[in-house]
């Protein structure tokens, strides 16, 4: 695992945004596993600004979203700031900017009815294009990946799943408050990956920036596995993961100086 800690949000967005830039580079057909959020707000204005200045083409790209509030979905007929789908967020903030391809782009459907069937028809989605090969995550400050809430199966796949107070509590300030959308009016229910199914990507990225993130954070990578905190399953990944911090974020790291002497030492060998 390769912890990279900058000095700044925008570094830290920049930092990741080029990792992923690289990634399609050398294979402009990758599958990304997106996730949405304030934290990779930086990461993907950087990826549009490589797209419009650098070049960087998504036309083969394909992605896949984490997750997706149950009971709603995308209308581009709806002000931006009144409609709190995840697609639309992706749409607004990533997809409408970059050249990918309309059919290319999967997130689940907060709207189906028949949830189940939906959910193994996502899965098989994902197998049917040959996996995910990079996946960004965020993480809650409860620790939960997706909406993974504590308590969740390390093994579990995609399905509904009950959002826990505190996701709830922090979705309000994010995407609701300001929209004048009362609390008791938000879903209470989501369609997520499961933490077994976004083991399965060959290559991990997880992001965090600030205070409220710091205890978690070391929590996640230096603690017990445990499915209180569903994304301390990193460490059970085989393959590349990478953890990349802003320097808030990584203040309750116990091996913070040999996470930021190992990054050094790696780039003086070109490892």
């Amino acid at each position: 695992m390769d912890i990279i800690i900058r000095d700044s949000y925008e570094e830290m967005s920049k930092y990741a945004a080029g990792k992923i830039a690289e990634f399609i580079r050398k294979k402009p057909d990758c599958v990304l596993g997106l996730a949405t959020g304030s934290t990779p707000l930086g990461t993907y204005r950087e990826l549009v600004r490589m797209h419009k200045e650098e070049g960087l083409d998504f036309s083969e790209v394909r992605t896949f979203n984490l997750d997706e509030y149950f009971g709603i979905g995308i209308d581009l007929e709806i002000p931006y700031n009144q409609d709190q789908s995840y697609a639309r967020f992706m749409y607004e903030e990533l997809l409408k900017h970059i050249n990918i391809k309309e059919e290319n782009v999967h997130v689940p459907d907060g709207r189906t009815k028949d949830p189940e069937k939906y959910c193994a028809w996502y899965e098989d989605e994902i197998k049917r294009v040959g996996g995910i090969d990079l996946q960004l995550l965020g993480i809650g400050r409860d620790g939960h990946w997706a909406f993974n809430e504590p308590g969740s199966s390390l093994a579990s796949r995609t399905r509904i799943q009950a959002l826990a107070k505190e996701t709830l509590d922090d979705n309000y300030e994010s995407f609701y408050k300001n929209a004048g959308i009362a609390r008791d009016q938000m879903p209470h229910f989501a369609i997520t990956m499961g933490v077994g199914t976004i083991l399965e990507a060959r290559n991990i990225m997880m992001i965090a920036s600030g205070k409220k993130k710091a205890d978690v954070i070391a929590k996640a990578i230096e603690g017990p596995v445990t499915s209180q905190i569903t994304a301390s399953a990193i460490q059970l990944h085989p393959g590349g993961v990478m953890v990349v911090l802003d320097r808030e974020a990584a203040a309750c790291l116990a091996n913070r100086d040999y996470y930021i002497y190992a990054e050094k030492i790696k780039k003086q060998y070109s490892l």
